[in-house]
């Protein structure tokens, strides 16, 4: 690569309950172009056979149709482009892979919500009563958000094998024009512009101002980013918008709600890999992204949509409303057209893996063509790359060029373990996944409790007092399951018998009380414990939120009476993990998730009727594949 192109890539930033559905479906639209004549191919993938040196750089400036900082003009979005000189020379015609970004230029430290709090700001829903808390920003700046870097293999990759690669600026964001509005349908829109300029039906500019097209492709694009930028192709996919024949998702949204809330409740993404340790985003919300993307030269411009992001995104009672409707493109899943290569790291606590499984599962359902690729990383791309960059070869190579190279007839999930193991699976979850359910049971008041096939009838109930604001979730509450504490409570099954494939998204119903306030925060975790008296450390396997108000639904807030029992139902992350014979399986129930939610004074006392509450498992055959050992 050029060493301007370098210079300009390292100033680039990047920043899913188990049922099975079969693949049937996926080859019914398997729709692709014929290979041109020119392009030459080795083992069903393109060879490199185009020159760096011979490349076509090109800056356009692409017309969209909205208008995202209300200035009465329509906003242009900025690309840059690769293409193979050929394109020029002898007039060949080029697929494109598109990558669309909010981070690639003058991004900017932004200041997250305060999260330590006297009380949760819905304290105020109170029986009988109406109204809400105070939101707040704090006063202080939080850790700048770290930029994720964009590949700098695109180009490099993709051009010498026949491909142009476009870099697409966000609205609002780089050098596009207008305000960024965080996965809204202006945003959605302004990234359909360069697909419809790459297929002659909107208009660009040069810097200079002189109009160009794009004459040099086929028309035919596959997007494809990481975060943000893998969120960006979810979007316009749901368009269903002409040309877009693949995209390639990874790590990425595809409901903004379930990435700032869970299930009503105020709850962050995590920064670290696996979600344990410090979190640098812990308080950031679509206007404090809004803020970072936009850069300092949009601050005084683009206030007013901050505004706006700020206003209704709700942070008093975390209520799905429609604001975050509009930045929920699961349900647009029968509008997608594009295939679907769907890539997720099992251990991303950052986008958690909830933004893939029911999106997921809503896209096997439409018969839309896909592949799934899970990992046990965390925020990135696959860890074994060069396997992983070689099967997105093949996909592209078939969607894009359409090269018969036996792609679509392979397994439609892959699982990379840990220990470097890969399995695959003709869906995801694995077939045979269905919900087994373990109930929750305690010999009195205070020791800790146990998780079993076979429901109690009677028993004690079990409180606890939230001091989640102090105590870290992962190193002071989950360790020592066999030993009682007073701000958690603990439910661990005898060891397991045999090995235990989890395949889907657990679900907890808990019967409880929240005595002493009109609001509070649970979270559940599952946990992988060794056997009782082992000192290996616990496995923190999934976990969950839940605002009990809205127990009916994330769209509602309802009044709780102090000291009455509810029942409160709601899912963990999405997860693909296997328990080893001899683990015991655990459940933890805490209040406060000190790295995840708000972190109100400690205090507020909890009461669960185990006898009446249960997890349900979705693993792999079920209940009978849920054996335990006689001594446990």
């Amino acid at each position: 690569m050029r060493q301007f192109r370098r210079a300009f890539l390292a100033l680039v930033a990047a920043a899913t309950t188990a049922v099975t559905i079969a693949p049937t479906a996926a080859a019914d639209r398997d729709d692709t172009p014929t290979p041109p004549p020119w392009l030459e191919t080795e083992n069903g993938v393109s060879k490199p056979q185009f020159s760096l040196d011979d490349a076509v750089e090109e800056t356009v400036y692409v017309q969209t149709t909205v208008d995202s900082d209300g200035d009465g003009k329509r906003d242009r979005v900025r690309l840059t482009l690769l293409r193979p000189g050929e394109t020029e020379s002898d007039g060949i015609k080029v697929p494109v892979i598109f990558e669309h970004s909010p981070y690639r230029y003058d991004v900017n430290g932004a200041p997250n919500h305060d999260v330590d709090v006297d009380e949760l700001p819905q304290e105020s829903i109170r029986p009988g009563q109406s109204g809400t808390g105070t939101q707040t920003m704090s006063a202080q700046f939080g850790q700048p958000r770290p930029v994720p870097n964009l590949p700098g293999w695109l180009d490099d990759y993709w051009v010498p094998r026949g491909y142009a690669v476009v870099l697409g600026e966000s609205i609002g964001t780089g050098f596009s024009d207008g305000c960024p509005t965080i996965g809204d349908r202006q945003e959605t829109q302004g990234t359909k512009a360069i697909i419809d300029w790459l297929n002659g039906r909107a208009k660009a500019w040069t810097a200079d101002g002189e109009p160009v097209e794009a004459d040099w492709t086929t028309g035919d694009v596959g997007m494809m980013g990481v975060s943000y930028n893998g969120t960006l192709p979810n979007m316009v996919a749901t368009t269903g918008v002409d040309g877009l024949r693949t995209i390639v998702p990874i790590a990425a949204i595809s409901n903004w709600y379930d990435y700032y809330r869970a299930n009503g409740l105020l709850r962050a993404p995590h920064s670290a890999e696996s979600g344990v340790g410090e979190n640098a985003y812990q308080g950031e919300d679509t206007d404090v992204l809004a803020i970072f993307t936009q850069g300092q030269k949009r601050a005084e411009k683009c206030a007013h949509v901050i505004e706006e992001l700020r206003r209704e995104q709700d942070r008093d009672t975390g209520d799905y409303n429609a604001f975050w409707r509009q930045r929920n493109y699961q349900p647009q899943a029968h509008r997608v057209d594009a295939s679907v290569f769907l890539v997720h790291g099992l251990e991303d606590y950052n986008v958690m893996t909830n933004a893939f499984a029911p999106w997921w599962q809503r896209l096997a359902a439409n018969g839309v063509p896909r592949k799934i690729w899970l990992h046990s990383g965390g925020h990135r791309w696959p860890p074994d790359f060069d396997t992983f960059r070689h099967t997105l070869h093949r996909w592209m190579d078939h969607w894009l060029f359409g090269v018969d190279n036996g792609i679509m007839a392979e397994p439609t999930a892959t699982v990379h373990r840990a220990d470097g193991a890969y399995e695959r699976y003709d869906a995801w979850p694995a077939p045979g996944s269905t919900g087994a359910r373990l109930h929750l049971g305690a010999s009195n008041a205070t020791d800790p409790g146990n998780l079993g096939t076979t429901p109690d009838t009677d028993g004690p109930t079990q409180s606890f007092v939230d001091r989640g604001r102090e105590l870290d979730t992962d190193t002071a509450l989950l360790p020592n399951p066999d030993t009682a504490h007073p701000n958690r409570l603990a439910y661990v099954s005898p060891p397991l018998a045999d090995d235990v494939h989890l395949s889907g998204t657990p679900e907890v119903s808990l019967r409880a009380s929240v005595d002493n306030r009109y609001a509070a925060n649970l979270t559940s975790v599952l946990v992988d414990y060794g056997p009782e008296g082992s000192d290996r450390e616990p496995v923190m396997v999934t976990r969950g939120w839940l605002d009990p108000q809205n127990r009916f639904g994330d769209h509602l807030s309802v009044p709780m009476h102090q000291g009455r029992d509810y029942t409160f139902r709601w899912d963990m992350q999405a997860e693909d993990y296997v328990f080893d014979a001899g683990s015991r399986i655990g459940l933890v129930v805490v209040s406060t998730d000190m790295r995840y939610t708000l972190r109100p004074k400690p205090g507020t006392k909890l009461t669960v009727t185990p006898h009446r509450s249960s997890v349900s498992l979705p693993v792999v055959g079920g209940a009978a594949a849920l054996r335990f050992d006689a001594e446990g």
